[in-house]
C-alpha cells in the first residue's frame, strides 16, 4: 500500500471511529433515555455516512458495528425478556431510485418480482407481545432485538393490548403459542396534549410520537403503586408533610396511568407461532385482526413496483388524513416462503424495506427572536435559525405566535430546538433540547417600542395576549401590509399588487396608503424604477409588463362583490365568511358603516366581537377617507338584491380542514359561501360534509368518529359543480 492509501485508510479509520462513537450516543439517548439531541434526518445522514465509509473500506466493518446490529440496548430498570425469535431492523430507502434498485435486487434473486404488500410506517415504539393459548403472558420491547425489557405490569392499564385473544366464528384457531409484533405509538392529537403538559412543566417536549410512548410504556408504574401504599399506611401519613407528598404521589401515578391508558396498538408482524401457518403476510394479518388484536386497515397488496410507488405517492400527500404520525412506509414480500428464500443479514430482513417521507421535525439553531408587524398592529415574534431542510423544503424562519408563546415553551436564544413543519403550515418551534444548553443561551425581551415607528406598543386590553403597535393610521409595516393584504387571494384577489410592489408604492411616495391604490395611473406608476425599465438604449423608461398587468388588474377589483371590498378593508376578525354575512345582510357599505353593533350583531355568522370591530373601524375618521378616496374611483360599495332562487349548496353545513389543493383557507370558504353553504367551525352530528386539505387536525378525527361524510379536494370540485347528492357518492366517513 503507498503512502497515500495508508494516510487514505488512516482518515477512513478516524471518520469511522467518530461517526460510530456519533451513532452509539444517538442511539442511548434516543433508544434508553427517550431524549434524542439528534432529529431522525441528522441520525439517517451519519448512519449513511458509516455504511458509505465501509463500503470503501470493507476491512473497517466490525460484527458490533452500527450498520450491522439493531439499535436500542436494555435498561437496567426492567427485567430482561428474551425474544422467541429475533426482532429485526429494516433497511431504509429515501428516494423512488432506492426502492427501485431494492425492488431489482429481489427481482434478480427471484427471477420475478412478487406480489408486495404496503403498510404504514407508524411513528411509535416496537414491542413484542407473547400469548399462551391465547392469554397475555408478556409485554417487551425491542431492546436489541434480541432481549427486550419487560413492561408486562403496564400492559394491564393499556385497553389497546388484548389480555386474552378470541375466537371468530370460522376463523383459524387461537395458536397454542403466538408471538406477535406491533407498534405502541400516541395518537397525533393526545402527543400533542402531552407536549403541552411537558412545555409547561418547564421540560423538553418530545421529538416524535416515538419518544412519547417510549417514555410513557417504560414507566415503573408497579414502583409507583408501592411508593403510594407506602406512604398511605405510614404512621405520619396524617402529617401536613407526608398529605403533601401523598398528594404529590397520587397525581403522579394517575398521570402515568392515563398516560398509558391512550397508548393505542397496530399489530404488524407474527415471531413465533405453535399450531398457525399462514402463507402470507396479509394472511396473517387477517388472522391476528380475528383475534382481536388491532391491524391497520390501510394495507394495500400490490403486484407491481408501480402499484407500490403509487402507494407511497398517495400516503405522502394524505399522510396526515392519518389519526397517528407516520415517517414512511413499509414494503415487504407478501409471501412467507419467498421471504425465506431471501433470507436476511444481520440486522435486516432481505425481503423488506422502509421508505422514508422527508422528516417533518428536524434540529437546528435558533440564531435570534425577531418581531413582524402586522397590518392590523399586532406584533409576532418570530425565529430565525440555521437554515434546515424540513418536509422537503429549506426553512430558515418560524412563528412563535407572541410573547407569552415564546415563555411558556421556554425557547432561549442560541438554542438547539425541534422544528416542526407538517405539510404546507407555517414552520413551528416545538420546543428546546435543553439538555444540550451550553450556558451562553439568552432570553427574549419584547420590544417596548414597535420596530418600525417607534410608538410605545400596548396591550388593547389586560387580558390581551397580543401587543400591538396603535399608530395604525401611519406604521409603515402596517401599512405595507395593509396594501398587500388588499390584492392578496382571499381579498381582491389583484395580480401585480405582491408584497414588493406594496413596499415600492410606498417607498416611492405612489400612494399615501391603501385610499390612494385605485388612483394609480401610468403617469404616477413611472414616476417610480420598480415599475420601469429602460428603454430606446436607456435614453428613457418606460412601463413594465407587471406595471401596466397592475394598472389593469385594478380596473377588475373596481367590480369585485362587495364581501371581497369588505375582506380588503383590514376590519379586524373580518374574514370572507363575516364578509358575505354583512354584504348578504346590508348589500351597502355605506349601510353597514353606520348600522348600530346591535344591528350588526345580529346577522348570521357575526356576532358581537365582530359587530364591534366593524363598528369601530367605521368610526376613524381617516377609515371613511378611505373608503371615500375607493368610492370616488369607482370601486362598486354596493351590490343589487337580486332573487334568483335557492342556490345549490342552500342549507348545507359544511367545515373546513386543512389547506384544500387549488384553494387557499378563506377561497375555499369563499367558494362555499357563494354556493349557498353555511361554513361552520366546528364538527356535529348536524354538520353535512367535512372538506379535508392537508394538515387536517382534530376536526377530521371528529368527522370519522361521528360518521360525518368526508370529501377531499376533487370531491369539494364535484360538491361546487354538481351539488350534494353527488358529493354523497365520493364522499368517505374513515
Amino acid at each position: 500500500m503507498t503512502s497515500a492509501g495508508v494516510d487514505g485508510m488512516e482518515d477512513a479509520r478516524r471518520s469511522w471511529q467518530q461517526l460510530v462513537e456519533q451513532i452509539e450516543q444517538a442511539r442511548v439517548e434516543y433508544y434508553g433515555k427517550d431524549k434524542p439531541t439528534l432529529g431522525d434526518d441528522e441520525y439517517d445522514a451519519l448512519f449513511r455516512d458509516l455504511q458509505a465509509i465501509e463500503q470503501e473500506f470493507p476491512q473497517l466493518q466490525t460484527g458490533d458495528s452500527p450498520t450491522q446490529t439493531v439499535g436500542g440496548d436494555r435498561s437496567e430498570m426492567f427485567e430482561p425478556v428474551e425474544h422467541l425469535a429475533r426482532m429485526m431492523s429494516l433497511d431504509n430507502a429515501f428516494s423512488i431510485d432506492e426502492l427501485q434498485a431494492w425492488s431489482s435486487r429481489i427481482e434478480k434473486d427471484l427471477g420475478f418480482v412478487p406480489p408486495m404488500l404496503c403498510e404504514l410506517k407508524v411513528d411509535g415504539l416496537a414491542v413484542d407481545i407473547v400469548y399462551d393459548d391465547g392469554v397475555l403472558r408478556s409485554l417487551a420491547t425491542r431492546g436489541d432485538g434480541r432481549v427486550g425489557e419487560d413492561v408486562t405490569s403496564n400492559a394491564r392499564y393499556i385497553p389497546a393490548i388484548p389480555h386474552r385473544l378470541k375466537q371468530s366464528k370460522g376463523g383459524p384457531p387461537i395458536p397454542k403459542l403466538l408471538e406477535v409484533r406491533g407498534e405502541a405509538y400516541f395518537p397525533v392529537a393526545d402527543f400533542e396534549a402531552l407536549n403541552e403538559q411537558m412545555l409547561e412543566q418547564g421540560r423538553s417536549p418530545f421529538a416524535n410520537p416515538r419518544n412519547a410512548g417510549a417514555g410513557t410504556l417504560r414507566q415503573r408504574i408497579d414502583k409507583r403503586e408501592r411508593e403510594l401504599d407506602s406512604a398511605r399506611s405510614a404512621k405520619s401519613a396524617t402529617s401536613d408533610r407526608s398529605v403533601t407528598r401523598i398528594a404529590r404521589l397520587e397525581a403522579e401515578y394517575e398521570t402515568a396511568v392515563t398516560r398509558l391508558r391512550l397508548l393505542q396498538l397496530v399489530a404488524h408482524g407474527i415471531g413465533v407461532a405453535e399450531g398457525f401457518s399462514p402463507n402470507r403476510q396479509s394472511q396473517a394479518y387477517e388472522a391476528l385482526a380475528s383475534w382481536g388484536l388491532p391491524v391497520s386497515d390501510r394495507v394495500k397488496v400490490h403486484t407491481t413496483v408501480k402499484g407500490v410507488e403509487g402507494y407511497i405517492d398517495f400516503y405522502d400527500a394524505h399522510r396526515h388524513d392519518v389519526s397517528h404520525e407516520i415517517d414512511g412506509v413499509v414494503v415487504k414480500v407478501d409471501e412467507f416462503a419467498l421471504q425465506d428464500r431471501l433470507g436476511a443479514t444481520s440486522r435486516a430482513p432481505r425481503w423488506a424495506i422502509a421508505y422514508k417521507y422527508p422528516p417533518e421535525v428536524v434540529r437546528t439553531r435558533l440564531l435570534d427572536i425577531r418581531v413582524n408587524v402586522g397590518r392590523t398592529g399586532r406584533v409576532t415574534p418570530f425565529a430565525v435559525m440555521e437554515p434546515v431542510l424540513v418536509s422537503g423544503t429549506t426553512v430558515s424562519m418560524a412563528t412563535l405566535h407572541n410573547a407569552d408563546e415564546v415563555k411558556r415553551k421556554g425557547v432561549l436564544i442560541g438554542d438547539m430546538v425541534f422544528l416542526r413543519k407538517a405539510g404546507e403550515i407555517i414552520p413551528e418551534v416545538i420546543g428546546p433540547v435543553v439538555e444540550v444548553r451550553t450556558g451562553s443561551e439568552k432570553s427574549f425581551v419584547m420590544p417596548r417600542k414597535c420596530p418600525e415607528c417607534g410608538t410605545p406598543l400596548a396591550h388593547e386590553q389586560e387580558t390581551d395576549v397580543d401587543i400591538r403597535c396603535p399608530n395604525s393610521r401611519s406604521c409603515p409595516a402596517q401599512l405595507r401590509e395593509r396594501l398587500f393584504h388588499v390584492g392578496s387571494r382571499g381579498a381582491l384577489d389583484i395580480e401585480g399588487l405582491g408584497w414588493k410592489a406594496a413596499a415600492a408604492l410606498l417607498a416611492d411616495e405612489l400612494v399615501e396608503d391603501e385610499g390612494d391604490l385605485f388612483a394609480l395611473t401610468e403617469e404616477v406608476l413611472s414616476g417610480s424604477e420598480f415599475f420601469t425599465r429602460a428603454a430606446d438604449g436607456g435614453s428613457r423608461r418606460e412601463l413594465t409588463e407587471h406595471a401596466r398587468k397592475l394598472l389593469s388588474e385594478l380596473e377588475i377589483a373596481k367590480t369585485k362583490p362587495l364581501w371581497r371590498i369588505l375582506v380588503a378593508l383590514s376590519i379586524r376578525h373580518v374574514g370572507p365568511t363575516a364578509a358575505q354575512a354583512l354584504a348578504g345582510e346590508f348589500a351597502d357599505l355605506t349601510v353597514i358603516g353606520q348600522a348600530p353593533v346591535e344591528a350588526l350583531a345580529t346577522v348570521d355568522g357575526v356576532g358581537h366581537t365582530i359587530a364591534e370591530a366593524v363598528h369601530e373601524w367605521f368610526a376613524q375618521d381617516w377609515h371613511r377617507e378611505v373608503v371615500s378616496k375607493w368610492q370616488v374611483a369607482g370601486v362598486r360599495m354596493s351590490q343589487e338584491r337580486v332573487e334568483t332562487g335557492p342556490r345549490p349548496l342552500d342549507g348545507l353545513a359544511i367545515v373546513v380542514t386543512g389547506t384544500v389543493e387549488g384553494f387557499t383557507r378563506d377561497s375555499a370558504i369563499a367558494a362555499l359561501t357563494e354556493a349557498g353553504a353555511k361554513v361552520t367551525s366546528s364538527v356535529s352530528k348536524k354538520t353535512d360534509f367535512v372538506v379535508v386539505g392537508e394538515s387536517p387536525g382534530s376536526k377530521y378525527d371528529k368527522a370519522v368518529k361521528l360518521g360525518v361524510p368526508i370529501l377531499n379536494a376533487e370531491g369539494m370540485a364535484i360538491l361546487l359543480a354538481h351539488g350534494r347528492d353527488a358529493a354523497g357518492q365520493v364522499a368517505t366517513a374513515s
